[in-house]
């Protein structure tokens, strides 16, 4: 990973993102819900280096705490997704039959909701906050992981040494979890940081339609939803989220990108290249 310039550029944002996250609560110079009606749309400055909202709260305090809630959201979520995903998409892959097709075929309807319509119906539907958004996302991606899976362990439970393992009367759990799952995880892995930076984006739309994050809890796309009115007075109120969505969403791609290419044997080549 060290000689993909990518994917470490990608790693460094990660790192920073996931460090202002969690130590938010230190680092944020105010407090993000605290409104003070003297400091209305200050432009940035020394004392708010990123400028204040409508209802005089740091943005910059805002953004920090947006994004703890933003990251948890989509680690959270992508987590879920991932186990359930690559669960059904192993077990279905390995047995076939008619298990294989129910899985893929429901994965096959909610594939013909494009991802945000979906994620919309469901946030819609049990209303908004933080578990259902977490869920709705979860339920979006959860398709993706089950097919990459699936596709794998389609590969491999033919081979030799799974034939071997067979013969000497191993079970098909003791295969799936000895010989198959090890082997098949590496392209669940790379999906998972490129879902990540899906979520963020899924969770900043249902937040900026208001049915993500509930204020005055902070949250980059509510922050942006924020600003519509007022960005020709007040233009850095949408420019700060919108950067910090932006380059979350780069740096999850440039190390998924990067991911592939130490895991996918056939990349080794251009990588020390």
């Amino acid at each position: 990973m060290w000689q993909n310039k990518s994917g470490m550029l990608g790693l460094t944002i990660i790192l920073v993102y996931l460090v202002v996250a969690i130590f938010a609560v230190r680092l944020a110079p105010y407090s993000p819900i605290e409104q003070n009606a003297g400091d209305r749309l200050q432009a940035p400055s020394a004392t708010h280096l990123l400028g204040t909202d409508e209802f005089g709260r740091d943005i910059l305090s805002r953004l920090m705490h947006g994004a703890t809630n933003s990251l948890r959201i989509a680690l959270i979520s992508v987590s879920i997704s991932f186990v359930i995903g690559t669960f059904l998409g192993v077990i279905g892959g390995y047995f076939g039959g008619w298990l294989d097709n129910l899985i893929m075929r429901i994965a096959d309807l909610l594939f013909s909701f494009p991802a945000i319509l979906l994620a919309l119906s469901i946030a819609a539907a049990l209303g908004p906050g933080m578990r259902n958004t977490i869920l709705a996302i979860s339920v979006v991606y959860l398709p993706i992981f089950a097919r990459v899976a699936r596709g794998a362990v389609l590969i491999i439970k033919d081979m030799d040494y799974i034939e071997a393992a067979r013969s000497l009367g191993a079970r098909p759990p003791m295969i799936i979890g000895t010989h198959i799952l090890p082997n098949a995880i590496a392209p669940s892995i790379v999906q998972v940081s490129l879902a990540l930076s899906w979520s963020i984006l899924t969770e900043a739309a249902l937040s900026f339609l208001g049915l993500g994050t509930l204020p005055p809890n902070p949250s980059w796309g509510s922050m942006l939803s924020e600003s519509r009115t007022l960005m020709e007075i007040a233009p850095w109120m949408a420019f700060s989220p919108g950067m910090a969505i932006m380059l979350g969403v780069l740096g999850f791609n440039l190390f998924g990108d990067g991911l592939r290419d130490v895991l996918d044997p056939r990349m080794q080549t251009g990588i020390k290249a």
